[in-house]
């Protein structure tokens, strides 16, 4: 398949809009692998701040990056994205290069514990104070489970509503895919 699928997109996306040395966000840490990648794109200049409301997925993303011998750049924090903002130093304000997030449960995890649309939009509107101008934020969303269908309704109501001129919304998915496919919504600060 040419067409690049829903997780490599989203890294291409990072990629796009953060460097080495740039201060980039993973707002679900889940399992460690974005926050593992986003390390090795902004270096040993870079920072990397991550969250997560489980303790389990913090445990997991610092067995990640020591196994996978990260950069000593990442700082993490055990708490729901929705709060990043009481967290990051005020000297990253409006200087952040690009932040994802991966929204539903953690894989393997107890899928009872999801994100939830008002909490992923407390940090899309903490996020874009965070963001440098041309910042992106990449949001995966996974869908197949019924918080997942209602915290997609909020998140993509939230997303149409911004302002073109202070903001470029993409989305991207497949759309002959069964059984609720993720799919991305990339926000551009202008």
């Amino acid at each position: 398949m040419r067409i690049q699928g829903i997780l490599p997109f989203a890294r291409t996306l990072l990629e796009s809009a953060a460097s080495k040395g740039s201060a980039v966000i993973d707002a679900t840490c889940g399992n460690g692998h974005d926050t593992l990648f986003l390390s090795r794109l902004v270096g040993s200049e870079g920072t990397v701040f991550g969250f997560d409301i489980q303790e389990e997925a913090i445990v997991n993303t610092r067995k990640r990056l020591l196994e996978q011998k990260a950069e000593d750049n990442v700082t993490l924090f055990h708490t729901g994205h929705h709060q990043m903002k009481m967290h990051i130093p005020g000297s990253f304000y409006g200087k952040i290069d690009a932040a994802v997030f991966n929204l539903g449960y953690l894989p393997g995890g107890d899928k009872e514990i999801v994100t939830k649309g008002e909490s992923t939009i407390q940090a899309l509107n903490q996020l874009f104070d965070l963001l440098a101008p041309g910042g992106m934020a990449v949001l995966v969303i996974y869908h197949g489970h019924p918080e997942g269908k209602t915290e997609k309704e909020a998140v993509m109501e939230y997303v149409r509503s911004l302002d073109q001129q202070k903001a470029h919304v993409l989305q991207y998915g497949f759309i002959n895919q069964k059984n609720d496919p993720p799919f991305i919504v990339a926000i551009e600060k202008r």
